[in-house]
């Protein structure tokens, strides 16, 4: 039998904020070298959903910034959780279920559960799925959730897009699930920021820091990223993940959902921009992925997996892939002070490149 993980057995959100529908993993060592997991990886002896990278913890001084980064655009993540709320219930109704794509996704779930709670009086079911790119989504996990709710309700939740290959990734899953003979589901993504322009439903289109990507597991619940491992996940079972119950005393789960909560006042705001969105052309024009090219043709890079758009790819960079270099479109950007503490705790180049289409990209290296 699959069942739903909760906290505080698994992760640190409280159980009525989001059921896990993963395996737990807790007690696996998965954590490997990240150069020799790159590595490995880019020579195709891996997928980088066998095992984990090391999960990186910051020193004092990052996690000061983070706080700074937080207080600062608390705000501005409230006006965005309130505004692609709204446009779900102005388009899709109040009977949403809620499917965040773990692990970045799931605060942002919850932020939309919140705010339907506080301004709607709704009750919102919340779970969080794997998908992997070049894998699809976990099916066992979408049979879980169908069987209990309608599918027309289901919304799938992420926290921002890149150059869009998870958007694209989950199109391709849930036509192949339909294909599996599993009921339809929308594949219409709903993210906070969609500085790729490929999603319909979002809260802003600008590449700004969404405070969540600034930290690993412990803006996370403690989760780790999702696992897909044959040897470790049986047929029928949902994908795994580990919960870092260790790194409690650096959890800053709940003080990033709290804080950009408490800004949750101006719900007239998020009605208008809504309905600004719904008025608009909002045609995917996968702009970004246009420009991910360009960079990737200039700079020689072998793959398109190997540029990283936008503040939040950026940041997970370098935290948990081996980086070459950054390149920003403002060499002294306050939002991305968090990505030059990085890079020079790391010793990688920024370098500043006026006419990038993203706010910055994290370019991968390529390893002989």
């Amino acid at each position: 039998m699959t069942v739903p993980l909760a906290g505080p057995d698994f992760g640190s959100y409280a159980p009525d904020e989001v059921r896990w529908l993963l395996k737990d993993l807790s007690h696996v060592a998965l954590e490997a070298d990240i150069a020799e997991r790159e590595r490995r990886i880019q020579a195709g002896l891996a997928h980088y959903a066998e095992t984990l990278p090391i999960e990186y913890q910051p020193d004092a001084a990052y996690r000061e910034l983070f706080d700074k980064v937080l207080a600062a655009t608390a705000g501005r993540l409230a006006h965005a959780v309130g505004t692609v709320t709204e446009l779900l219930l102005a388009e899709r109704g109040r009977d949403l279920t809620l499917v965040s794509l773990a692990r970045a996704g799931t605060p942002v779930g919850i932020l939309i559960r919140r705010w339907a709670q506080r301004h709607h009086g709704l009750d919102l079911p919340h779970y969080a799925v794997s998908i992997v790119r070049g894998r699809g989504i976990d099916f066992a996990a979408l049979d879980y959730v169908t069987a209990r709710h309608d599918p027309a309700s289901v919304v799938f939740v992420d926290g921002w897009t890149g150059k869009g290959a998870i958007a694209r990734e989950l199109t391709a899953a849930l036509a192949e699930y339909r294909a599996a003979a599993g009921p339809e589901l929308s594949g219409d993504l709903a993210v906070l920021a969609d500085p790729g322009y490929c999603v319909r439903t979002y809260g802003t289109r600008d590449d700004f820091l969404i405070a969540s990507a600034c930290l690993n597991s412990t803006v996370s619940g403690l989760v780790s990223r999702t696992v897909l491992n044959d040897t470790l996940i049986g047929a029928g079972e949902f994908h795994g993940a580990k919960f870092y119950a260790e790194l409690a005393g650096e959890d800053a789960s709940a003080v990033l959902l709290d804080t950009v909560a408490a800004e949750f006042g101006d719900r007239d705001a998020a009605v208008a921009a809504a309905g600004d969105i719904l008025r608009s052309d909002r045609t995917p024009t996968w702009a970004g992925w246009e420009s991910v090219e360009k960079v990737r043709a200039a700079y020689g890079i072998s793959t398109v997996n190997y540029v990283k758009p936008g503040v939040g790819e950026t940041t997970r960079v370098l935290l948990r892939r081996v980086p070459w270099r950054v390149l920003v479109r403002e060499a002294d950007a306050e939002e991305h002070a968090h990505i030059r503490m990085l890079a020079a705790a790391r010793d990688v180049p920024v370098e500043t490149v006026p006419d990038l289409a993203y706010s910055c990209m994290g370019l991968i290296k390529d390893l002989p």
